[in-house]
């Protein structure tokens, strides 16, 4: 459902730019896929007329091929971009980074932001991993996903503190417009719903499978549920 939802609003979204129908290719693979060498080749004919990038929702493992054949044809960051959606430190963790320096990627938060809470954020969480013997230890990195699973349990110990009960129809009406300082940076929960408002942010991948932030929105995204662009 993501990759779908997530192409016919990148889709829709670029048309209204002005960007030709014909520029614009779509390539679907069942989940897990690991053979790319087709779809690759298609790719690289397409970025031979230059200006040329990938918008990636690949999930999970399949990334791992994607990039490697990606490689393998002559393709980098140079010549196509790739801008994935899926794509986090932890996955890097497991992908030859240096043929992948370069790519972007855009989420809400990377364990490369520079700010107390998050410095404090990522040293807690690489002690935990080496005290309690987690699989790689201190060498673990953050991402995306895991930080908002942090924030969100501190999220929910906020509203609870604001209604001063467990009760749920409370803790839900607290959460409205609460705000929180989490690792990504602030936060606000919106008005009227469980949405959260946050900043967009676009890395660089480094060859230490961390990235280079490279820009970010000025200021907090207020989620579209009903995006006219996902018509």
């Amino acid at each position: 459902v993501f990759p779908r939802t997530a192409n016919t609003i990148l889709k829709n979204f670029l048309l209204a730019q002005g960007v030709p129908a014909g520029n614009i290719v779509e390539e679907y693979t069942p989940f897990q896929h690991q053979d790319y060498q087709t779809i690759v080749s298609k790719i690289k004919r397409f970025a031979a007329s230059g200006n040329t990038a990938v918008l990636s929702t690949i999930n999970g493992d399949s990334n791992v091929p994607f990039y490697k054949e990606f490689a393998n044809q002559g393709l980098s960051a140079s010549t196509c971009p790739i801008m994935a959606f899926s794509v986090a430190e932890d996955e890097l963790r497991a992908m030859d980074t240096e043929f992948l320096a370069g790519h972007l990627a855009a989420w809400n938060y990377f364990q490369s932001i520079q700010t107390p809470e998050n410095i404090q954020f990522v040293d807690n969480f690489k002690n935990y991993c080496k005290t309690n013997n987690l699989p790689g230890g201190d060498a673990r990195v953050t991402d995306d996903p895991i930080n908002w699973a942090y924030t969100g349990l501190y999220l929910w110990k906020a509203a609870v503190e604001k209604a001063g009960s467990f009760e749920v129809e409370a803790v839900i009406a607290a959460l409205s417009d609460l705000e929180f300082e989490s690792p990504a940076g602030l936060v606000k929960m919106h008005h009227d719903n469980h949405h959260l408002a946050k900043e967009a942010i676009i890395g660089k991948i480094r060859t230490d499978g961390q990235f280079d932030i490279i820009w970010g929105t000025e200021e907090l995204v207020v989620a579209e549920p009903f995006s006219e662009f996902a018509k």
